[in-house]
């Protein structure tokens, strides 16, 4: 099985490359830029891909490849900084532009053939960068321009490196997985042989070896993620080695904690513990209005209840995993990039909080996921047999609705957003449009808003809808609902959650904007 090594130079979608080549059915690993070039020479490496990042080649401590990868006989694909770094390296100019080109372009394909085979004339794609190659290498061809007439790929006469400036990997880019595919199957001459499906007996095994014989407390919160991992852990151990906790933070959705129990205990789940702790998270986040100190605080006490709960059963003189639903985004958005150079966005409260690292540091943390996309473990989740109402839920973050509330998280704010959470998903069933959107949710803003009701003046809550499609979750579009559909829902909304006075809808696609607002 031929490997596509992705070279990580920080970028925000690196993990989203190796996401993009294992759609295409091909094997991939994220390595730090500098990885030794013995790991690189070998036959099973079928490919190299170098991917984007906020550095510039001139800069004198820019991020390299280590000596001799540059020069290997492998196919190679620069991607912005990657494309960069192959012009500068053979000879070419690399120049600051005007000005920072971010969002959509369109680029003139003047040659359609290898790297853009079967690709049209004029293509949309994703920009993100602030240098340019303004003149390639002697041996190199232009194969695509901007509208501007600055480069936007190239390919050396040999065939075995080529190169683009904009981002193929996202899905703002719609040509961007035929580009890939033309890479890895015309370039570089692969075969897919690789899905997540087989990717079962190998999960449990790592499972098995790194916890042993040793408990392993998983924390459950509804969402399909730590389900999966619920699911996992059941199938790779014995029963009495499992122990799920859900903690009911007063966070959740509606109903949700009786949901989750009745879920847990149909995937084999056996031994279950639920702890109410409401008032000890709504004291945690008294008064606190910034997003990370949320996510830090809901973090910290999620380890601690756990850290209790193993000392209640009898556990605290043993060596006790902590099993965790992580995804490749939550990583990538929490800065946690291979190259330890990719960009904080905002930190997850199972990756970022203080306990949570010390877990981490210990070896004590069990994420087998930690490599997938959101639409890879539903994938997983299916081949585990899971119900799809389990595996089709729409994602909900762990700090719940907390990073729902913008400001402080109050338990009058918490009742009126679970209603309206309520009331804006029940509506969605009703229009057939819950399994049309990828994700959906109210958010509850700060401000108030002046509105008439009956012959009075009101002065009521103001609540943001947000309905995204998306893939992986890396990307997404706003859902074009049709507009007597959002109307409805709004009405809804307005009619049957008392104080709630005005609703507006989120138009905003990622990037630049997050999925959810904290």
């Amino acid at each position: 099985m031929s490997t596509v090594a992705i070279l990580d130079f920080g970028s925000q979608y690196t993990r989203l490359i190796a996401r993009r080549v294992r759609e295409l059915g091909i094997r991939s690993v994220i390595l730090p830029h500098d990885v030794p070039l013995d790991r690189l020479a070998g036959p099973e490496t079928g490919a190299i891909i170098l991917s984007g990042g906020p550095d510039s080649v001139h800069r004198p401590d820019s991020l390299r490849p280590a000596p001799g990868v540059l020069d290997l006989d492998k196919p190679m694909l620069g991607i912005c900084y990657g494309m960069q770094l192959l012009a500068h390296t053979e000879g070419g100019s690399v120049e600051p532009g005007a000005r920072r080109e971010y969002g959509p372009a369109v680029i003139r394909c003047e040659q359609q053939d290898g790297l853009l085979a079967d690709m049209a004339n004029e293509e949309p794609v994703w920009m993100s960068h602030g240098d340019h190659v303004a003149v390639l290498p002697g041996n190199w061809r232009a194969l695509a321009r901007t509208s501007a007439g600055l480069l936007a790929a190239a390919a050396r006469e040999d065939g075995l490196r080529t190169a683009v400036q904009f981002h193929p990997e996202v899905t703002h880019t719609p040509g961007g997985l035929r580009l890939l595919g033309n890479f890895l199957f015309g370039v570089a001459g692969l075969s897919p042989d690789w899905n997540v499906r087989d990717q079962l007996p190998a999960r449990l095994e790592a499972i098995r070896a790194q916890v042993g014989e040793d408990p392993v407390f998983v924390l459950v919160s509804g969402g399909v993620d730590s389900t999966v991992v619920a699911a996992l852990l059941a199938r790779a151990l014995p029963a009495e080695q499992v122990v799920a906790v859900h903690v009911d933070s007063g966070l959740m959705r509606k109903d949700e904690s009786a949901e989750v129990m009745q879920a847990l205990a149909a995937v084999g789940v056996r031994r279950l513990h639920l702890v109410e702790a409401q008032d000890r998270f709504l004291e945690a986040l008294a008064g606190v209005t910034d997003p990370e100190v949320k996510r830090h605080r809901i973090g910290d006490l999620f380890i601690r209840i756990q850290e209790e709960a193993v000392r209640d059963l009898g556990l605290g003189d043993r060596r006790v995993y902590l099993a965790q639903g992580t995804l490749q985004t939550d990583l990538i958005e929490s800065g946690h990039g291979t190259a330890g150079a990719a960009v904080t966005i905002k930190t997850h409260h199972n990756v970022g909080s203080p306990l949570v690292a010390a877990k981490r540091a210990a070896g004590l943390l069990v994420e087998p996921n930690q490599d997938l996309f959101k639409d890879e473990v539903r994938d997983l989740g299916r081949v585990l047999s899971l119900p799809e109402h389990l595996v089709d839920r729409h994602p909900f973050p762990g700090p719940g609705l907390a990073i729902r509330i913008l400001g402080e998280v109050t338990p009058d704010r918490l009742a009126l957003l679970r209603e309206v959470d309520a009331v804006f998903t029940d509506q969605l069933r009703r229009e057939g449009l819950y399994d049309k959107v990828w994700q959906a949710f109210p958010v509850l803003l700060p401000i108030r808003s002046v509105g008439v009701v009956g012959d009075g003046r009101s002065y009521d809550h103001v609540v943001a809808l947000r309905a995204v499609d998306s893939q992986d979750g890396m990307t997404a579009q706003v859902h074009p609902f049709a507009w007597d559909a959002l109307l409805r829902i709004s009405g809804r909304i307005v009619e049957e959650v008392r104080g709630v006075g005005r609703v507006v809808y989120d138009l905003s696609p990622k990037p630049p904007a997050t999925i959810e607002w904290e």
